[in-house]
């Protein structure tokens, strides 16, 4: 399967909003994805993902190809986040696994807030 961009981050994108929270309350407040959707990213934000999204798809091609490219994005964010699930967590082949994970993990945390724009950073 040929990895595609477009669907690879629209994973990425969905798997950040699901995963953050707009930090409304004591307890963290709502996820994201309640409220906002992948348009409500900054134009900035979305064009640190889209190069973070097409340089890891390029550098794991061979590994990515037979994997479902919106569940790759998912994975990605999650995995780079060490959310607790992710590339690992998925019941691929554990090499396969293990060198996706480690793939992710070079890029580092990011993290989300909402601007005074209400869009997304």
């Amino acid at each position: 399967m040929r990895i595609e961009l477009e669907k690879f981050l629209t994973g990425y994108l969905k798997a950040a909003l699901f995963s953050t929270t707009d930090e409304s309350s004591d307890s963290g407040g709502e996820p994201l994805d309640k409220n906002y959707t992948v348009n409500d990213f900054s134009f900035t934000a979305l064009e640190i993902a889209k190069k973070d999204c097409k340089a890891f798809q390029e550098a794991n091609a061979a590994d990515l190809a037979d994997i479902d490219c919106e569940q790759a994005g998912h994975d990605f964010w999650l995995t780079r986040n060490r959310h607790g699930t992710g590339f690992w967590d998925r019941g691929y082949e554990p090499a396969l696994a293990h060198r996706l994970t480690e793939a992710a993990h070079v890029y580092g945390s990011m993290d989300l807030w909402v601007g005074d724009d209400g869009l997304i950073y």
